[in-house]
């Protein structure tokens, strides 16, 4: 039985979980909306609100990528990436703008070696001692 057990990935979440302080007048009103049926619930209207105003500012997002060199949507950096890049005698510069992410198995080591600076907007996953290792690299 047990040679037919397989672990399975584990999945990256596909979203970050925001907290926000919002007006009573504000909130009532989202209430309002959601109650009469135009959405389904308080998370729905934020969401739509938050990319309505994305895409209106689209444009000036675009260019704040493009002028900042930032990577868009979603990094893995295995091991065998930064190996490669130490052994280059070139450490990364990882700038994301979305989600970036160290494999597990990367020691606080070889990412001081393979990595000289990181800055996310939006979210870094790796262990907490990879982390921790690149403290005073992250903006």
């Amino acid at each position: 039985m047990a040679d037919n057990v397989r672990a399975l990935r584990t999945k990256s979440p596909d979203s970050e979980k925001l907290t926000l302080n919002l007006g009573f007048v504000d909130l009532g009103q989202i209430d309002l909306l959601v109650r009469d049926g135009f959405y389904a619930n308080r998370a729905d209207f934020i969401r739509t609100a938050v990319r309505n105003q994305l895409d209106r500012q689209g444009d000036e997002v675009k260019q704040s990528v493009t002028r900042k060199k930032l990577t868009l949507g979603l990094s893995h950096f295995t091991a065998w990436d930064l190996e490669a890049a130490r052994d280059a005698g070139e450490p990364l510069h990882i700038q994301v703008l979305g989600l970036a992410t160290i494999a597990p198995d990367v020691t606080p080591e070889l990412a001081r070696q393979g990595i000289a600076s990181v800055q996310v907007l939006g979210a870094f996953q790796a262990s907490p001692e990879v982390k921790a290792a690149l403290a005073d690299r992250t903006s």
